[in-house]
């Protein structure tokens, strides 16, 4: 009897994501394209960034950072000693904006304390010298370290001002993190590049609080990038079994985890019967059933005009890519690209305007429209 009421509330829950996201049906790609693979032998890389003069950083979740240079992919010494546990390990990489003046590079990942038990998200800069990273600086550490092994966040992000982004996940303490701003995880922070905390975030004086949070709420944020044309910040979130989300995020809002969602628990039971309440935000677009969204990217290049100023976002559970065409903030259309590839943790458009995809098990592959 059980599960037939838990099928009945899903249909229900299905039901309303289709009213609200217009039945919107994931369709095969209409483009011309191939699949190149740039980089090979990488298990799980979490995230790329280039450097101005091309050459390309990877991070794989074991620890590993890789620098690749016309052609050459060397493994760089004196990196971070992370805590390569369950989901956690080497995540994201960001480049400064002025790179070329301070070579700062941005590491996040699953860190620790010496002689403690357990892990939380840190943020680190470093510069590279030759083939080793030198100056470290730990820039922000999460707390308190708990041995759960999964949502630790981790995209990285610096926006048009000079701020750095980051999103940290409720690490499996769904029912004290979200919600408290006194509390690390299952936030979106803002930070100066050097750690500093900006004046004008929306918590700094409120007794407590982490100084550092920006927007609350949140369950497992893995995506982040800027609208193109707004400057907006766009986050997407693991959900539970359903409700994945896509939001656009505003300082110092409450995007409802686990007070508000359109999804349910992994073995079927109701985490809550509400979607709405007052002074939670809404999604912008929620997944019925979840894709597993890791990576997001906004299409600028002219390389790709049908899918130009429209959002890929890459399915962990499902292996490819989606293609969600918007206008404005609507989604209006999905798309399935590269099919069948393998878990997809990262998509970037490169600075020669081709888009890369990070693939679990195959490495580094270039997107070539035909």
């Amino acid at each position: 009897m059980k599960s037939l009421v838990y099928s009945f509330f899903l249909f229900i829950v299905s039901c309303n994501a289709q009213v609200k996201d217009g039945d919107i049906l994931l369709q095969e790609d209409k483009g011309k394209y191939s699949l190149e693979t740039v980089v090979e032998g990488i298990d799980i890389p979490w995230g790329i960034a280039w450097l101005p003069d091309g050459s390309l950083l990877i991070s794989e979740r074991s620890g590993e950072l890789f620098l690749v240079k016309e052609g050459e992919k060397t493994s760089l010494t004196n990196v971070p000693v992370v805590v390569a546990k369950g989901q956690g390990g080497l995540l994201d990489i960001a480049i400064h904006p002025q790179y070329s003046d301070n070579g700062w590079i941005y590491m996040s990942y699953s860190g620790t304390e010496s002689g403690e038990k357990g892990s939380h998200t840190y943020i680190a800069r470093a510069r590279i010298q030759g083939n080793s990273l030198v100056d470290h600086d730990v820039i922000y550490k999460a707390s308190p370290l708990t041995t759960k092994g999964h949502h630790f966040g981790s995209r990285l992000l610096f926006d048009n001002q000079g701020y750095l982004f980051f999103t940290i996940g409720d690490r499996g303490e769904t029912d004290e993190n979200p919600q408290d701003i006194t509390r690390d995880g299952g936030k979106v922070y803002r930070i100066h590049d050097d750690g500093g905390i900006p004046k004008d975030n929306p918590f700094v004086d409120v007794n407590n609080a982490k100084s550092a949070i920006f927007s609350y709420g949140h369950r497992n944020p893995q995506g982040m990038t800027l609208h193109p044309l707004t400057g907006e910040l766009w986050t997407h979130e693991h959900g539970p079994k359903g409700g994945d989300e896509i939001n656009k995020i505003q300082k110092g809002s409450n995007y409802g985890w686990p007070v508000i969602t359109y999804g349910i628990n992994y073995t079927g039971t109701i985490i809550t019967e509400e979607r709405h309440r007052e002074g939670m935000e809404q999604p912008l677009y929620y997944w019925i059933p979840s894709i597993a969204p890791s990576g997001m990217t906004f299409v600028t290049s002219d390389l790709y005009p049908e899918w130009k100023d429209h959002l890929l976002v890459g399915s962990l559970v499902f292996q490819y890519l989606e293609l969600l065409k918007l206008d404005g903030n609507n989604v209006i259309e999905r798309q399935k690209i590269a099919s069948d590839i393998g878990r997809l943790r990262d998509v970037r458009q490169g600075p020669d305007g081709y888009l890369y995809i990070a693939v679990e098990g195959k490495g580094i592959l270039r997107i070539l429209p035909e």
